[in-house]
């Protein structure tokens, strides 16, 4: 008898099959009970009636609990009614381990600690699952859409000797008797890709040491980026909106189940198709201003004003030329005006905040001197990098794209924390 996955069973109608995983749930209707089955790919009805499974199978109604691990044999059905549209005629159960103790999640609402305390149980719910394998869908998109444009992976390295967005916001370590930093970014190690391979990205763990308990923030995240030669500011805003119209596609197409599950409104999705609105950082503050906010020029967004900017598009929106003060060293100023950085930040619609920071890099070996110096940075850690300015600089521009963020807002969550299987925050630590 073959052994099959529940994603695969409309394969299989009519025919015997195996299935190895665990139960979900029970439900008992008289000379016919049911057990909800999960086996990591979906979840399952079986049928068990008194004649049709054996004895022991059958007599197993009161004896099986949340979670035990058992394997199910039996005939697929179809059956519109039930999840997924098909279900199992079992013949028999066989119990491969009863749990120990009552499972923690059962289902009923357990408060937020509790349910982060049991994280590594939490997963294994339904809305949990749905988000990871969303997750899943977002970073093969992400992988997809660089790999087919030529982009060359280049992997960064966790741990550094300089800072890249701030020292403020730095995990130190003991590096064999001196002090190294866990990456903020990949970006200036892109950087160096970008001279060599012409595009290339990263795609890994990044961390923050922000004091920040906000809904949007963790200490560890994930980010993506690309770093290109010879871009401009304009065409890296063209890459980084044909990347996410191409994520929201590949969910769009491919995790309806799950999006459906997590009840969220795919017309929205559907509306995110570029070119999305590009507007000045001057042009996002009368924005602002124009709908009752008074926040000041010259200050950086907070939730609350990326809320009120996103309130008026259906679509992401990239806001560009922000004041020099408020962005990092590597920024390039713009020619027309030397008090502002090129950088972009794309917000995404709905109130999920910034989901893209970049821009295009300063170029100029002494102006990126200058720089680092005005920011009181020390010029021997960066002086790698300031090579490549001595030898084939060329204009050059990138982004990084959180991927949390960006789970968040595809699948409407409330809080990031569920966007990442094991979440870190100033708080917890563990599991």
């Amino acid at each position: 008898m073959k052994t099959v996955t529940i994603d695969k069973l409309s394969n299989y109608e009519g025919k015997d099959v195996e299935l190895k995983g665990w139960v979900y749930n029970t439900r008992n209707v008289g000379k016919i009970w049911f057990v909800i089955f999960r086996d990591g790919t979906g979840l399952l009805q079986g049928v068990v009636v008194k004649g049709e499974a054996t004895d022991e199978s059958f007599a197993l109604e009161n004896d099986l609990n949340q979670e035990d691990s058992v394997i199910i044999t039996g005939t697929v059905r179809k059956e519109p009614r039930s999840i997924g549209g098909f279900e199992l005629g079992i013949k028999e159960i066989k119990v491969v381990k009863h749990v120990t103790d009552e499972f923690p999640i059962s289902h009923k609402e357990h408060g937020a600690d509790f349910l982060m305390s049991n994280r590594h149980l939490w997963l294994r719910s339904k809305r949990q699952n749905a988000i990871m394998r969303v997750r899943h869908q977002v970073t093969k998109a992400i992988r997809d859409f660089f790999d087919s444009n030529s982009f060359t992976l280049i992997d960064s390295p966790i741990f550094t000797g300089n800072a890249v967005e701030g020292t403020t916001t730095l995990f130190e370590v003991d590096y064999f008797e001196r002090s190294a930093y866990l990456t903020q970014s990949g970006q200036l190690y892109q950087e160096a890709g970008a001279t060599a391979f012409g595009k290339t990205y990263c795609f890994g763990p990044t961390f923050r040491a922000e004091k920040s308990k906000t809904r949007r923030h963790l200490t560890e995240f994930w980010m993506v980026e690309p770093e290109m030669a010879y871009v401009d500011i304009d065409e890296n805003m063209t890459w980084a909106e044909n990347l996410v119209g191409y994520i929201v596609e590949h969910i769009l197409d491919n995790c309806s189940t799950e999006l459906s599950l997590l009840e969220r409104d795919a017309d929205k999705l559907k509306a995110v198709i570029p070119p999305f609105p590009r507007i000045t950082y001057d042009e996002a503050v009368k924005l602002l201003n124009d709908n009752g906010s008074d926040f000041q020029y010259g200050s950086d967004f907070g939730a609350p004003d990326e809320t009120l900017l996103s309130e008026n598009f259906d679509k992401p929106i990239m806001v560009h030329r922000w004041p020099s003060g408020i962005k990092a060293f590597y920024m390039k100023r713009d020619e027309e005006n030397n008090d502002l950085a090129l950088g972009v930040d794309m917000i995404a619609p709905e109130g999920y905040g910034e989901i893209i920071g970049g821009g295009q890099r300063e170029d100029d070996l002494d102006i990126l001197i200058d720089r680092i110096r005005h920011h009181d940075l020390p010029l021997e850690p960066f002086k790698w990098y300031l090579d490549l300015r001595k030898y084939g600089s060329v204009p050059h521009s990138g982004f990084g794209l959180g991927l949390e963020r960006t789970v968040a807002w595809i699948c409407g969550t409330k809080h990031i924390r569920e966007t990442i299987p094991f979440p870190r925050t100033m708080s917890r630590l563990e599991p």
